[in-house]
C-alpha cells in the first residue's frame, strides 16, 4: 500500500489529427520500442479504412468498439480460510478503457497474414459490431463473474 497521497491522474494530450485523447492513448498503448510515428501511421490508416467502410466518423466507430470491449465486472482471487475464491468486482473506468484497448491491440496482433493497419481495422470493425476476439474476451469475463456471483460477499 502506498503511504503517501493518491497519485493525480495524468491527462493525455489529444492527438493531432482527430483531437481526441482516446485516440492518443490508443496510439501510445500500441507503440512498440518508442516508435510513435509508426504507431500513428498504423492507427490513422486503420481509422481511414474504418471511415470509408462504415460511412461514419472514425472516432465514433472507435468509441463504439471500445464500449463493446469494456468489461463492467472482473474476477479477483481472494483467499479465505485456506481456499481461494474468484470474487467478482466492478472495474474502474480507467481500467475498463485500458483493458479494452489492450485486448483490441492483442486481438489485432493475433490476426495473421496482413499489415497491422488492416488487422487493426478488421478488429475495430468486428468489435464495433459486438464480434471479434476483444468482445468475446469481455463476454467470457462477464460469464466468469456471473458464475462466481455467490462469492460476492467476500468483497473487501
Amino acid at each position: 500500500m502506498a503511504r503517501r497521497r493518491r497519485a493525480d491522474p495524468r491527462v493525455a494530450p489529444p492527438d493531432p489529427k482527430y483531437g481526441n485523447p482516446d485516440v492518443s492513448k490508443f496510439i501510445n498503448r500500441m507503440m512498440k520500442h518508442g516508435k510513435k510515428s509508426t504507431a500513428r501511421e498504423i492507427m490513422y490508416s486503420a481509422l481511414t479504412m474504418l471511415e470509408k467502410e462504415t460511412n461514419r466518423p472514425a472516432v465514433e466507430v472507435l468509441e463504439l468498439a471500445l464500449r463493446n470491449s469494456m468489461p463492467m465486472l472482473e474476477v479477483k482471487p481472494r483467499r479465505v480460510g485456506g481456499a481461494t475464491y474468484q470474487v467478482p468486482v466492478e472495474v474502474r473506468l480507467e481500467r475498463r478503457l485500458a483493458l479494452a484497448q489492450r485486448w483490441l491491440i492483442e486481438a489485432a496482433r493475433g490476426r495473421g497474414g496482413k499489415p497491422m493497419a488492416e488487422k487493426l481495422y478488421a478488429e475495430l470493425l468486428d468489435a464495433s459490431r459486438g464480434q471479434g476476439n476483444a468482445a468475446r474476451r469481455r463476454e467470457e469475463l462477464h460469464r466468469m463473474a456471473e458464475a462466481n456471483r455467490a462469492f460476492v460477499h467476500f468483497r473487501w
